[in-house]
């Protein structure tokens, strides 16, 4: 048990472009947030609509999938003894892609010809350069999940009948849903897309191509909640001092996601016309579904929560929570993101339902939740992985003084989002619209009573800028110059009690089945119809 040097260079890379994504991304972001509150003016060369192009795609894909790929070869490396020489050359070919991809991605955003955002919905064109760095990045992520598969099918060639390591088993769903969740979006890229903005072709199917990107776009949002989940369910406890609970439930929880994940893209599109409301209804039943194993892991996790403290002494009701390790960051930052998830997943349940969706939909609502799931729940779970992973693999220890400004990182950040994300919700329901720059319609007294919200976005987004600063200094303080010593990868051991894990858990194959029969129930009948009765193509356009 452990991580070689080469494996620990390939993670350290990994993790190391993530949050040079933060910083750069989060810099951008309080751009953003100060011009949308109307305190800056931004310059035409460097306008809201390229900075939120490139915020968003800093953020969301670059952040997210180096420090989720990173994360689990090390989790790999660490319990499935090491990663075998092919499957390390893989990741690094897939970190080359991936690189290749964004450095090719930015360039057309910051001559202005890719302000599309992160969605990049046609009929809105970028340069074509942008899809095809997009198609490197899915060759990247594509490469990496294979590498995984294969480092996971020696591991069971060599232990037969035994269960797959849990956080080995996280892995694995992760790269199942990457993988699949991949395909449809590519398509979107390669067939649709890429010979229209080259003008190979004259018009696009402007419905296939937002139901192909919705079919990965929402299923990315819950890879990363996946991910972050691995650490709650195993980590955390851990670093408690106490045990995880039922590896049958955390097994059947990764199923459920897995299975569940893909059929949900179209409650992103409830308002959208050509789609039969027998359909939106199926693609929303699918989506609150996913609702259930989320419950599974609230009640699984307070459960540990209080179980472990009532160990170590911990008394009464409510009384136990003093005996909780509030001061160590590695448990403090997992454990706001678990309690902001409440929010966030009641928002989501809110916004999957048809006619709440219908006054929220197109307004900064939507961008309050958005950064809610992902910037709390997601992000902040990785800051508390971060402060023991960085360590682990650079031969590192964290320090009294790392932990302390991780803790005060933790609040800041806390404070931050809560200020922004609540800001955005008001003005959402006020009427306030997403994906704009600052305006006041003409001094409209709609748009005016916006502003005092907005001015705590703005306050908001400066805190968490200077959490950025924070979070990146711990980061790279850990990586090059902490003392050197050992960083145990803290991994929880299921309840001594526990019922025995059935080995069904374990058949991949049949469970990828399954999913791939579910989304067929859900995409087969409506794809058929967008392309067979087809509504009249788009031209390109450039709309900044």
């Amino acid at each position: 048990m452990g991580i070689s040097n080469e494996d620990a260079r390939l993670t350290k890379s990994y993790i190391f472009v993530a949050f040079v994504a933060l910083f750069l991304g989060g810099l951008l972001g309080l751009l953003q947030g100060l011009n949308r509150a109307g305190m800056l003016e931004l310059p035409t060369w460097l306008n809201y609509y390229k900075v939120l192009t490139a915020h968003g795609l800093l953020l969301v894909v670059v952040l997210t999938a180096f420090f989720t790929i990173g994360y689990f070869y090390a989790v790999m490396s660490h319990n499935l003894g090491g990663l075998l020489p092919k499957v390390r050359k893989i990741a690094w070919t897939g970190f080359g892609l991936k690189i290749i991809g964004f450095v090719l991605a930015v360039i057309p955003i910051l001559m202005g010809d890719a302000s599309v955002m992160y969605t990049f919905y046609p009929p809105m064109a970028a340069a074509p350069i942008f899809y095809i760095a997009l198609v490197f990045i899915v060759l990247g992520v594509w490469a990496c999940c294979i590498g995984g598969f294969i480092n996971v099918a020696n591991w069971r060639k060599n232990h037969k009948g035994q269960h797959v390591p849990i956080l080995s088993y996280f892995a694995t769903g992760v790269f199942v849903l990457l993988f699949f969740a991949l395909l449809p979006v590519a398509v979107e890229v390669i067939v649709l897309i890429i010979p229209w903005s080259f003008g190979w072709v004259k018009t696009i199917n402007v419905m296939l191509a937002r139901t192909l990107f919705w079919a990965f776009g929402h299923t990315l949002v819950n890879i990363w909640y996946l991910t972050a989940t691995s650490a709650w369910y195993v980590i955390v406890p851990k670093i408690m001092g106490g045990r995880r609970w039922s590896d049958t439930l955390t097994r059947v929880v990764i199923i459920a996601l897995v299975v569940m994940n893909i059929t949900g893209g179209f409650h992103h599109q409830i308002i959208d016309p050509g789609i039969a409301p027998a359909v939106k209804f199926l693609h929303v039943f699918m989506s609150l579904a996913i609702g259930f194993p989320s419950l599974m892991t609230a009640w699984a996790m307070f459960a540990i929560f209080e179980r472990t403290a009532r160990k170590q002494g911990g008394k009464g009701w409510i009384g136990w929570y003093k005996k909780m390790p509030w001061g160590d960051v590695r448990f403090l930052a997992p454990f706001i993101a678990m309690v902001a998830f409440i929010p966030a997943g009641a928002g989501g349940i809110a916004q999957s339902t048809n006619q709440l969706d219908q006054v929220v939909h197109n307004t900064m609502w939507i961008v309050g939740h958005f950064h809610l799931t992902l910037g709390m729940s997601v992000v902040m779970t990785f800051f508390g992985i971060s402060y023991w992973l960085v360590p682990y693999i650079s031969k590192r220890v964290l320090t009294p003084q790392i932990n302390r400004l991780g803790v005060i990182q933790t609040w800041i950040w806390t404070v931050g989002m809560v200020l922004m994300s609540g800001a955005m919700h008001t003005v959402g329901l006020l009427g306030s619209p997403r994906r704009t720059s600052f305006t006041t319609y003409g001094d409209n007294a709609t748009a005016l009573s916006w502003n005092p919200y907005l001015l705590f976005l703005a306050i908001g987004g400066t805190l968490l800028v200077i959490g950025v600063i924070l979070q990146v200094y711990a980061v790279i303080n850990m990586m090059f110059f902490a003392p050197k010593g050992e960083t145990e990868f803290p991994i929880a051991e299921p309840e001594e009690d526990g019922s025995t894990t059935p080995y069904w858990t374990e058949r991949w194959g049949m469970w990828i089945v399954v999913m791939l029969l579910v989304v067929a129930m859900a995409y087969v009948i409506p794809i058929t119809d967008f392309i067979v009765n087809a509504p009249p193509g788009s031209p390109p356009f450039k709309t900044w």
